[in-house]
């Protein structure tokens, strides 16, 4: 008899989750039940998981295809809506021989690029006609959130058909001005190699590569761009010059001077960002902007990493900023202490 999924182990631990607004619900055994909240990690129950407690809440989320790739590759990610309550992001792993679970809480409505705090000039950046745009950040900056906030913004701004591969979906898109097809790999389409080989016959203006891992869909989103398409996709990097420096370090040597090239044409933007401890123990947004201007051009170009920082210090008029310049800002706007703008800087 084939298993069926079912959130009812979970669900009461899923409601208080939304109830206190938290982020993220850690299951390990040996510890109790942990969310974090505000960056802060409380538990919410007295008594820790025991072994194979664990085992049996994550696998009551899945199907029997799902319990045999996890088996094999021992580590799965998912989605799921609880009706009413919320959209769940979830990573089932082994640690010390024990199935261990997190689940992220991914809020019914999308918020703004305004609701976030973010600067004007991505949505500038969101509306253009092709390019290659790149949010990066550390696990958890928000990077999810600043892209699909770029997206609706677009969304509600101009027709045409937005394609979005992802695993797993994270937010879920209303069609407003846009279409927007959502693939979760996995379910919809068996890998990010197959969905990205099929994208440009679904004839989408604009593609969205939820993250990109791997020489081959850096090299997609790359060739997206270059056919006049606007392809926006995730790194994990902690600015420009780390973000430049891991795309090289993805292709062989002997692709290098082509890459640069590729790159000093195509790439429309970087976006870096990380979250900053806030006043009233909310999270401010520090944003690094590097716009892709002739002369940074010129820079990715000759692979002249090191000397973007000092053009972005000086391109305000253009919408560049760094890390520091917005910290400073966070900071004069009341955001953040000077303190914690001194600690991310």
């Amino acid at each position: 008899m084939s298993r069926e999924p079912t959130t009812a182990l979970l669900e009461p631990y899923l409601k208080v989750m939304v109830e206190k607004q938290a982020s993220d619900l850690y299951f390990v055994t040996g510890a109790p039940p942990n969310m974090k909240t505000q960056g802060n990690t409380t538990a919410i129950a007295k008594k820790p998981c025991q072994s194979g407690q664990v085992q049996k809440l994550s696998y009551s989320l899945l199907n029997d295809e799902q319990v045999r790739d996890f088996e094999i590759n021992r580590e799965l990610n998912l989605g799921f809506t609880l009706n009413d309550v919320g959209r769940f992001r979830v990573n089932i792993f082994i640690q010390r021989s024990e199935v261990s679970m997190v689940i992220r809480y991914i809020k019914w409505e999308i918020p703004t690029l305004d609701d976030l705090g973010l600067p004007q000039v991505l949505k500038e950046i969101v509306m253009h006609q092709n390019g290659l745009v790149l949010v990066v950040g550390s696990t958890g900056s928000g990077k999810s959130t600043t892209l699909a906030s770029m997206l609706n913004y677009r969304n509600s701004q101009i027709g045409g058909h937005i394609l979005t591969i992802e695993d797993p979906i994270e937010f879920v898109f209303r069609h407003n001005q846009s279409i927007i097809s959502q693939r979760e790999v996995g379910i919809d389409t068996l890998s990010y190699e197959n969905a990205l080989r099929e994208a440009l016959r679904e004839a989408p203006e604009v593609i969205m590569i939820g993250e990109s891992r791997d020489r081959e869909t850096m090299k997609a989103a790359i060739d997206f761009a270059d056919t006049g398409h606007l392809c926006l996709t995730t790194l994990h990097a902690v600015n420009s010059n780390q973000a430049m420096d891991r795309i090289m370090n993805m292709f062989p040597s002997d692709m290098r001077d082509q890459l640069l090239m590729d790159m000093s044409l195509n790439l429309r933007a970087v976006v870096s960002q990380r979250l900053v401890p806030g006043m009233g123990g909310k999270l401010a947004c520090a944003v690094e902007i590097m716009m892709n201007t002739p002369y940074i051009s010129e820079l990715l170009r000759d692979g002249n990493f090191n000397e973007i920082k000092e053009i972005m210090e000086k391109g305000d008029a253009t919408g560049m900023q760094t890390f520091d310049q917005s910290l400073y800002d966070l900071y004069k706007s009341d955001a953040i202490t000077i303190k914690n703008a001194l600690a991310y800087a």
